[in-house]
């Protein structure tokens, strides 16, 4: 029997009541077979596992925990970096960076008062709230030795002529790659669709390498994120490097040879992954 998660989490002696599970569910604290969930409507089987997951000490937010995973498993380094975070939301990213010894970060978001109360007070941190990447560049933001990005309901392809800008020739870029942004409406059913198809995480990626190419920056690594998106969604990190002479245009790698190779092994590590029944 399948019933609303809200409910679900109420059965299971997780919450005293739905509006109690639903503000869990808003806090980003339930998780179902190991995957956040944003919900409270989301039908769930019996069989389907929820938890409660306690706050991170460590990072504000689980975007954090991702991007910490990635900048290891890549082997990026932002030590004395001056940093742009493009969609700071909370913080996580912002918070990583600085765990990693970046210098500081223009924390950027298109929302207003959302970044974590302990990154408003540290002094390296700086606030643009109400700023649309799409619409800004390095006039307006400066230049940044490593630009990262967790970008929602939007392709990184509209706005990879403004990070790429944003990045100083040499620099880096390490974006997260979402295909439930990437994808077509009618691919999703609706924008922020769960993506299941090998096929589509392939495409989606695909499309940001030559993005990034078509811009002046080329894909140097690119990884799983450690943990999923929303609803299970798988995620994928991609390490770039904008071209070193300011010439606006990448050279070397095409998305038709090594990359495509390396691409082909990532989306292979997630199929493996899920064989074995691991859903984080």
């Amino acid at each position: 029997m399948r019933r609303r998660l809200d409910s679900e989490i109420v059965r299971r002696g997780l919450a005293a009541d739905n509006a109690a599970a639903r503000r869990m569910i808003d806090a980003n604290r339930i998780l179902v077979n190991g995957a956040p969930a944003t919900n409270p409507a989301r039908q769930v089987g019996s069989d389907e596992s929820i938890s409660y997951a306690k706050e991170s000490s460590r990072f504000v937010g689980r975007g954090g925990e991702k991007l910490e995973g990635a900048l290891e498993e890549l082997g990026v380094t932002v030590k004395g970096h001056r940093v742009l975070d493009a969609g700071a939301s909370t913080g996580g990213f912002t918070e990583a960076v600085l765990q990693r010894g970046a210098n500081e970060v223009l924390a950027v978001d298109v929302g207003r008062g959302q970044l974590h109360e302990r990154l408003r007070r540290d002094p390296r941190v700086t606030i643009r709230d109400r700023t649309n990447i799409r619409l800004v560049g390095p006039q307006e933001l400066g230049q940044f030795d490593t630009v990262v990005a967790d970008l929602s309901f939007i392709s990184l392809s509209v706005v990879m002529t403004n990070l790429v800008a944003c990045t100083v020739p040499g620099g880096q870029l390490v974006l997260l790659v979402k295909p439930q942004f990437e994808a077509e409406r009618q691919e999703t059913g609706h924008n922020g669709g769960v993506i299941s198809d090998p096929e589509q995480w392939r495409s989606a990626v695909e499309s940001i390498v030559r993005s990034g190419l078509a811009n002046g920056a080329e894909t140097v690594g690119m990884c799983v994120s450690p943990l999923r998106g929303a609803d299970g969604n798988v995620e994928f990190f991609l390490h770039m490097r904008s071209d070193t002479d300011g010439s606006g245009h990448a050279t070397g790698q095409s998305p038709t040879t090594t990359l495509s190779a390396m691409i082909d092994k990532m989306i292979q590590s997630v199929r493996t992954t899920i064989g074995r029944g691991d859903t984080t």
